[in-house]
């Protein structure tokens, strides 16, 4: 069972990962014509076009793909739990552990980014155009605390003060909600 349950944890993360994506592409208006939005788009279209007749946008946040991610994340819990039990549960605690995981999911992914984007700072040097939708994703973080801390000796230090600032709110998450460490 440890391996069906690996399998949909990795293809649920993986899938709420780029439905995540979409979502924070609309919201920081990112360049829809790079490659990489591209694949974001198709990858999600199939799903999102039809809820977007039903579940209309909140400015530039686009209710139907979260709406989406939301399910999403709730499937997975109801997959894991058939897998791990042999029944199919639903709870109406399912819809709080939900949102709190997609809130979590979330700031792993911005948390991923930053990190992708520091390591193609190093090696591509802007020729990327996986590395140009990055910076338009992070740069309405990255760049208020780079105004506070400006670089020193050429290092921009602004990401790892971020680093630390989500470090600090996954463990204090942690604390004040305990089910934050088990998701």
């Amino acid at each position: 069972m440890n391996s069906l349950t690996f399998l949909i944890e990795t293809l649920f993360g993986l899938y709420l990962m780029v439905v995540l994506l979409r979502v924070w592409l609309q919201w920081a208006r990112a360049d829809f014509y790079n490659p990489f939005s591209q694949f974001v788009v198709k990858a999600t279209q199939p799903v999102v076009a039809p809820l977007r007749r039903i579940i209309p946008s909140l400015g530039n946040l686009d209710m139907a793909t979260l709406s989406f991610a939301y399910v999403l994340i709730i499937l997975k819990f109801v997959a894991l739990a058939a897998v791990s039990n042999g029944q199919t549960i639903f709870s109406p605690e399912l819809l709080l552990i939900g949102l709190i995981s997609l809130v979590k999911e979330a700031g792993t992914l911005f948390l991923y980014v930053l990190i992708i984007r520091a390591i193609m700072s190093w090696v591509s040097q802007g020729q990327s155009p996986i590395e140009y939708v990055m910076i338009q994703l992070t740069e309405p973080v990255v760049a208020p605390v780079r105004r506070i801390i400006p670089a020193m000796g050429g290092i921009d230090l602004s990401v790892l003060v971020i680093f630390i600032g989500l470090q600090f709110l996954n463990y204090l998450m942690g604390d004040l909600i305990p089910l934050w460490r088990f998701l």
